[in-house]
């Protein structure tokens, strides 16, 4: 029996895991940092209302972290006025190739992707020199940064489940022998464009960008189009 014909526009209506991880970090945050600014009571209640429904948003995307565990975690989180106004977290990431135009990717020990070299940003540190450091700590291969190439949000291209910015460094290999961290990663080494492990972080999405640079064709700094409007799940060209 053959399967019934698919409505284009009922597909194009189904929410997906991302759109609902999106929708409710973005509920979640502009409620905390409400909490964070109010000092009326009534306000207070209907922030938390709004945590509770994105708590169960976000458990019914990842079906990871139960709602009220997720909501008791983002009340801890509230900071005071500034320090409490929610933003993205950033990340600092690292493109390196060698001789043969290949690039240094590392397989990530918790979740087993492949991705560049990239970490959390570091309190005292600049952002190429966060790009150095987190090279030479999870792959033993030192670099100068070259240029800034990419950046992007890094929930938006399923890099990771919680709001963070990526900026990613185009860096020049100067010496160094690769070891991968004995915590933070189970391999590393440097892959050609056509031989890449599997499976990809993002799913390859900054394959493109990688290798514009490394082959000294990148001519700007990548950055993630803008949705119109902002809340649409796609892209215009992805309708």
């Amino acid at each position: 029996m053959a399967d019934p014909p698919v409505d284009p526009a009922a597909a194009a209506a189904i929410v997906s895991p991302s759109d609902l991880l999106r929708w409710a970090e973005s509920l979640a945050g502009v409620a905390r940092t409400g909490l964070g600014f109010t000092e009326s009571l009534y306000e207070r209640e209907r922030f938390e209302e709004i945590l509770k429904i994105a708590a169960d948003i976000r458990y019914h995307a990842l079906e990871e972290v139960e709602a009220g565990v997720q909501i008791e975690e983002w009340i801890r989180s509230v900071g005071k006025g500034v320090p409490g106004y929610v933003t993205p977290k950033t990340a600092v990431g690292a493109v390196v190739g060698n001789e043969a135009g290949e690039i240094l990717l590392v397989q990530r020990a918790g979740t087993g992707v492949w991705l560049y070299p990239t970490g959390w940003a570091d309190i005292g540190y600049s952002p190429s020199e966060v790009a150095v450091k987190e090279v030479e700590e999870e792959t033993g291969i030192h670099v100068d940064p070259v240029a800034l190439i990419a950046v992007f949000d890094g929930m938006r291209l399923g890099f990771h489940s919680v709001p963070l910015y990526s900026l990613i460094f185009h860096c020049r290999m100067t010496g160094g022998a690769l070891k991968p961290h004995p915590l933070e990663c189970l391999d590393v080494g440097f892959f050609p464009r056509d031989n890449l492990p599997e499976p990809l972080a993002g799913s390859g999405q900054w394959v493109d960008m990688a290798f514009a640079a490394i082959d000294g064709r990148q001519t700007g700094a990548f950055f993630d189009p803008p949705r119109n409007p902002t809340w649409r799940s796609r892209p215009d060209d992805e309708s």
